[in-house]
């Protein structure tokens, strides 16, 4: 049975709490009594609003010099918390977050000055996110003058398995290992080479860090603070969900995903839009990506090595819910085939490293069209064939 959580009563628990935090009494009890009374007293008389929610790492602690004044505290007016807005805010896994809620405070927005320079490298470092790529042109001026610059150093912990999620980060430059930790083994799974992104899944779902990310060379990062991240993307992506939901739920791909990790993907995924016969992805090229067509059709097409001035050949169309872009990901290999527009296109777009990530539960799938794909290649050429297009 489900139980509803009266209005107001997180804000005034967090509000005792900070306030029992802040004076350390001795008799707790009696303390509770004194700061409810008081607190029902100046709201019957419309003086005082119930204590808003306040994060209790932001308050101050009590330090050895204030003990002798415990008894003189203890009487003094029990205040509702005010907020030090100097203090590096942590995050805390457990913070509610109502992403249908309209901006309250105008003093969310936090501001980092960059010089034009700093700017430009920003903006260029930022162009190719996924999660951006539906942000509207105020939403993206908000990122960008929040977003701060982080040098690193090689062998740094950037973030770490288990920790709290505090910032998002988006690499400008350098390389990373990505580590995870299973029963007590850590291993590689994956690296970033000077771009992508990474900390956004427990800023997502108030979860802790599902990974290790440790620098391998010198480099440059520009972070994201929390409360910004969720803000503007958490909210953004609660419009992609809605958007997208039945959408995802009826690929056949998806269908051995739980809902959760459904609404995963439907997260990292960005949105891409082509016109009438332009290259999506050509042949030859490292894979990055990985396509679901949302509407249009594409074409997809390969020219044989041994022939290779000559135009290529149509092996496939892809049309609404079907995905193209996975088999040179799944073999780590250059693209086999090249993909077009037939008409405009808009495609789903997830990078390489989310793909890794999140689509392990669907690998065994795409490895089997790989066979698939296989025999088709022998029927167009009449040679056997691999997925590089070279004769075998």
């Amino acid at each position: 049975m489900s139980v509803q959580i009266p209005a107001g009563l997180t804000d005034l628990l967090q509000g005792f709490t900070v306030e029992v935090l802040r004076q350390q009494p001795e008799d707790l009890v009696g303390f509770a009594v004194r700061y409810f009374s008081k607190l029902q007293a100046t709201a019957g008389s419309g003086a005082v609003r119930a204590p808003k929610a306040v994060n209790f790492a932001d308050e101050p602690m009590q330090t050895d010099s204030e003990d002798g004044d415990e008894e003189e505290d203890d009487e003094e007016e029990l205040e509702a918390p005010v907020k030090n807005r100097l203090t590096r805010r942590p995050s805390v896994c457990a913070e509610p977050f109502n992403p249908d809620e309209e901006e309250e405070d105008a003093e969310l927005r936090v501001i980092h000055p960059k010089t034009d320079e700093q700017r430009r490298r920003l903006q260029d470092a930022c162009k190719d996110i996924l999660l951006f790529k539906n942000l509207d042109q105020e939403q993206m001026f908000q990122l960008l003058d929040a977003m701060f610059e982080r040098f690193v150093e090689m062998d740094e912990h950037v973030i770490d398995q288990g920790d709290d999620g505090d910032n998002f980060y988006v690499i400008e430059r350098g390389k990373y290992d990505i580590f995870v930790t299973v029963d007590g083994v850590q291993k590689c799974v994956g690296t970033y080479d000077n771009h992508g992104s990474f900390g956004e899944l427990a800023l997502m779902y108030n979860t802790p860090r599902a990974a290790t990310i440790i620098a391998t060379s010198s480099g440059a990062l520009w972070g994201l603070d929390r409360t910004t991240f969720r803000r503007i993307i958490v909210k953004n992506n609660a419009k992609k969900r809605r958007l997208y939901e039945e959408f995802v739920k009826s690929l056949p791909l998806l269908k051995s995903l739980e809902l959760g990790e459904r609404m995963k993907v439907v997260d990292v995924f960005g949105t891409k839009t082509y016109n009438n016969g332009e290259r999506i992805i050509a042949q030859g090229d490292k894979a990055d990506s990985f396509y679901i067509v949302e509407s249009g059709e594409v074409r997809i097409t390969m020219k044989h090595k041994a022939k290779p001035d000559a135009d290529g050949v149509e092996i496939a169309r892809c049309s609404r819910g079907q995905y193209f872009g996975e088999l040179a990901l799944v073999a780590n290999q250059p693209r086999a085939a090249s993909a077009f527009a037939a008409g405009a296109v808009k495609c789903l777009v997830m990078d390489i490293q989310a793909f890794e990530r999140l689509l392990g539960p669907c690998m065994d799938i795409m490895k089997r069209n790989i066979a698939n794909y296989e025999e088709q290649l022998v029927d167009l050429f009449g040679t056997n064939m691999d997925l590089a297009g070279r004769s075998v």
